[in-house]
């Protein structure tokens, strides 16, 4: 999960899929991770805000840690979601070629969503931070039940 600090959506995206792949009983199967675009929060914890309204609905932020992308990321994962199409290009720039079919938008897994934003909250007010909950929830539990496929098919 990446955008721009890592500090609001992509830990709050990261949270999000885990709960649901726990749900499922793949956490020990799926490893989730976030990072940022930049690198200016490293080693800070999500932002308090996003923290709190992900608490709200179950959600537990409190042990991540911002860090931005690395090169590595691109060779070690197998889906690399941007939060919105800014993201996306820069990650592509970025990429290797061989590595970019991993590259997509997180809400292209959200039924209706296909090719929308995950809109930044940082400077929006506690709506704002809700929006960014109910979106990156219409996207995760498609998501996680497609990796549940993907797992039960590799077997």
């Amino acid at each position: 999960m990446v955008c721009t600090g890592n500090i609001c959506r992509s830990p709050t995206a990261e949270g999000v899929l885990q709960h649901h792949l726990r749900a499922l009983g793949l956490e020990a199967l799926v490893h989730v991770d976030s990072a940022g675009i930049q690198g200016w929060h490293a080693d800070e914890a999500p932002d308090p805000r996003s923290q709190a309204h992900a608490s709200r609905r179950g959600y537990d932020l409190s042990t991540q840690r911002a860090r931005a992308v690395q090169a590595l990321d691109f060779e070690h994962a197998d889906i690399i979601l941007a939060m919105d199409r800014g993201h996306l290009r820069e990650l592509q720039q970025r990429c290797p070629a061989a590595q970019r079919h991993k590259l997509g938008l997180l809400l292209d897994h959200a039924p209706g969503l296909k090719g929308q934003d995950v809109p930044d909250p940082y400077y929006g007010g506690s709506d704002a931070f809700e929006e960014v909950l109910d979106l990156v929830e219409a996207a995760c539990g498609p998501l996680a039940h497609s990796l549940s496929l993907r797992l039960s098919c590799a077997c």
